[in-house]
């Protein structure tokens, strides 16, 4: 991979770990010492009030979980880049193809491994 194909790659890693990291300022609390998603107060009693408090903080702590999933997969992407070893399947030490890291540019696998993985094949 040419220095230009790792700086466009490593900007779009930036990018997207700043994106993350508000998306999840955004959705978590803002006490440092409770790092889930904030659980929603609407101030109301009742049942309804209660049963909607309940699913919104659920819904809140599986996006919360799929956003930290998805920024501990940049950073080690960003890792990589830093060590040489960006673009590199961590399976079959092959180069992952240009066109899936621009799909997803956090890939650590190339597209054959994955689909073995995945039991796709």
């Amino acid at each position: 991979m040419s220095p230009e194909q790792i700086a466009h790659f490593k900007q779009r890693l930036l990018d997207e770990q700043a994106r993350l990291t508000q998306e999840l300022a955004d959705l978590g609390s803002k006490d440092p010492t409770r790092p889930d998603a904030a659980y929603p107060e609407s101030g109301g009693t009742s049942d309804e009030d209660n049963a909607a408090e309940v699913t919104e903080y659920v819904d809140d702590l599986s996006i919360e979980a799929r956003l930290e999933t998805e920024l501990r997969d940049v950073n080690k992407a960003l890792q990589a880049i830093d060590t040489g070893t960006y673009g590199i399947c961590k399976y079959c030490k092959k180069e992952i193809g240009l066109k899936r890291l621009e799909a997803r540019p956090a890939s650590s696998s190339c597209i054959d491994c994955k689909k073995l993985l995945t039991q796709e094949m």
